[in-house]
């Protein structure tokens, strides 16, 4: 993986202690919209650990394919794929 791994790190744990919380949360009988708005909040920490790790791909790996034309059609397919499942 080409993204910085401190910072994904660091937001993938971020992520899964909000998990832990929401868990309680449900264990305990939280009112709803506050558990939707934590599952939001969790959410949209996923995306941005999903666009940094994506936005590497494409500055390193994609762009190490177009300079040596090794597997650039693949590398293209992965990353089509991977918008597809975004825009679903």
């Amino acid at each position: 993986m080409k993204a910085d791994h401190k910072e994904v790190s660091q937001i993938l744990k971020t992520a899964r202690g909000q998990i832990d919380a929401i868990l309680r949360m449900v264990d305990d009988d939280r009112y709803c919209v506050d558990i939707s708005n934590q599952l939001l909040a969790t959410q949209s920490l996923l995306k941005k650990t999903n666009k940094l790790v994506l936005e590497a791909h494409l500055k390193n790996c994609v762009h190490q394919s177009f300079e040596t034309g090794a597997d650039v059609d693949k590398k293209i397919d992965e990353v089509l794929k991977i918008v597809e499942k975004l825009a679903n």
